[in-house]
């Protein structure tokens, strides 16, 4: 008859948990960004579904920049919480949302969508420091919010008028905060950076990562056969 020691350790509830669990939760993305999409991708996430919130993300009359990123991260996580709440096969997932903001000073730039904004925000942006905030608001399982917001400081060179027309052409500045991709040609604006480079992207993965893995996500379930 085998011992108790042995029937203790060859009972499925002593299995060590990640043994047991066959699949991860859930994970929702409440955005349609395909910066963002990439960056979680890059981390090994892959969302099981992306539910984009249609939120008005106007600045408020004197609302400051750190302001503005939080509460509207929120809002998103708010809207894609109530989407997800009228879908069974989504009901209980981990839902992330983030808003980011450019920021001279206490005035906050436009997500560039015309010509003109594009122009005004690279001539504002020649040859000075700025930063760029990122909030992330992570709605868990049992629908507690956590959220962190994180601060790029940089610097642009000077850009002459044939930069910035040149880089008006090039497109890539349309939906951008601030006017600019600096994965892109912006990246050979910048001068100095410090601070996440990810989080100037749309979404820093160091403080995503930490975050989810503190909540209890398996963040390297998917990092076998990444490539």
């Amino acid at each position: 008859m085998p011992s108790d020691r042995f029937r203790a350790h060859s009972a499925p509830d002593s299995f060590p948990k990640k043994i047991r669990m066959l699949g991860r939760p859930k994970f929702v993305l409440a955005s349609g960004s395909p910066r963002r999409l990439s960056l979680l991708n890059q981390a090994g996430i892959e969302p099981d579904a992306l539910r984009p919130a249609d939120v008005d993300e106007t600045p408020k009359r004197g609302e400051l920049p750190r302001a503005c990123a939080n509460r509207l991260a929120r809002a998103k996580a708010d809207a894609a919480l109530k989407s997800v709440q009228l879908d069974d096969d989504l009901r209980g997932s981990f839902i992330l949302a983030a808003d980011t903001v450019v920021a001279v000073g206490r005035r906050i730039l436009p997500k560039a969508n015309l010509v003109d904004e594009a122009a005004q925000c690279l001539r504002l942006l020649s040859g000075r420091n700025h930063r760029v905030y990122t909030a992330i608001c992570l709605v868990t399982p049992k629908e507690a919010f956590r959220q962190r917001l994180i601060e790029t400081r940089v610097r642009f060179k000077r850009l002459s008028e044939d930069d910035i027309q040149a880089y008006i052409g090039s497109g890539e500045w349309r939906g951008k905060a601030g006017g600019y991709a600096v994965q892109g040609i912006a990246g050979t604006f910048v001068v100095k950076m410090v601070g996440s480079y990810t989080n100037i992207v749309g979404l820093p993965l160091y403080e995503l990562v930490t975050l989810l893995g503190g909540e209890g996500f398996p963040i390297r379930f998917g990092w076998l056969n990444a490539s």
